[in-house]
């Protein structure tokens, strides 16, 4: 009786077991990659990693150092986030950056605690480093205002000046008053970058004069003819880019104060009458003009 045969399914070996016969031409590779023939040759496409392997291995051949490949994905580069601001510089410049960051913000501290200082009310600082203060506002970071201020300013107070000329014929003329405050608001107006000279010189140049004399225009200390001095070579100054036709001899400064009117909301009643302030004829000398000598007479001196 002949013996049921052994052989094995159409299917293949089962599991497990080895197959009898001839080695197969083709096996598949545990981890899913690409099939091999006979011969070890691939049947498919190198992945990324065997090909950097590859290079590496053409560079050692070669004698160069194997190329790293960046982290940073795969086109390579710094990762997200990295080189950004003073991180990108070197160390060098990163101290140099720092120091000046903290410069800048020491010297805006210091300005900020000044005009806070130089503009808030009589206080135990101010009474003790009031000239330090000063020193630092005055004359670029003047602040024309203050904190809680009782008697805010509410007039109008423009200058004007006139001259008595003398012509070529020798004849004696007075000519009209110029506004010199209204000059000034014309070259203030419109202007984003206003000189000081226009906004500060002629307005303080008052101030000073009528804080250095009585109401009858006569001087009440040692600046009284400084400030005459002063207020007079300011007019000079801006009566000589006029066409006057002759030779200034004399001139005669005034005040108009004029109330502020008040808005049309408010019931406030206000005057806005000029009242004028009118100062005696000052001579004119060459100490009153750029490069002049020393010295100067007007008629309160005589």
């Amino acid at each position: 009786m002949t013996p049921p045969s052994t052989a094995a399914p159409q299917g293949g070996p089962e599991p497990g077991t080895a197959s009898s016969g001839s080695t197969p031409r083709w096996a598949v590779a545990e981890d899913g990659g690409d099939a091999a023939g006979p011969d070890g040759e691939e049947a498919g496409e190198a992945g990324p990693q065997d090909e950097d392997a590859g290079e590496a291995e053409e560079a050692g051949e070669a004698g160069e150092p194997p190329r790293q490949v960046s982290a940073g994905g795969p086109g390579g580069g710094d990762p997200p986030g990295a080189g950004v601001g003073i991180a990108a510089l070197s160390l060098p410049y990163q101290v140099v950056a720092a120091v000046s960051l903290a410069v800048v913000g020491m010297f805006a501290c210091v300005h900020l605690a000044m005009a806070f200082l130089h503009v808030a009310p009589s206080n135990t600082l101010t009474k003790q480093h009031g000239q330090a203060v000063d020193d630092w506002v005055f004359p670029e970071f003047e602040q024309n205002w203050k904190l809680f201020a009782p008697n805010p300013l509410q007039q109008n107070i423009a200058v004007h000046a006139r001259a008595e000329v003398v012509g070529d014929d020798g004849r004696r003329r007075t000519t009209g008053w110029f506004d010199l405050s209204g000059d000034d608001g014309e070259a203030i107006r419109g202007n984003l970058l206003p000189s000081h000279v226009n906004q500060n010189e002629l307005r303080r140049g008052w101030d000073f004069y009528v804080n250095s004399h009585t109401n009858d225009n006569r001087p009440n200390g040692l600046r009284g003819q400084l400030s005459e001095r002063y207020v007079r070579r300011i007019a000079m100054l801006r009566l000589e880019t006029r066409e006057l036709d002759g030779r200034i001899e004399r001139i005669q400064l005034r005040s108009a104060t004029q109330g502020v009117e008040a808005p049309v909301w408010s019931d406030e009643k206000t005057d806005t009458r000029s009242y004028y302030r009118v100062l005696p004829w000052w001579t004119v000398t060459a100490a009153d003009l750029p490069g002049g000598v020393t010295g100067g007479r007007t008629e309160a001196d005589q």
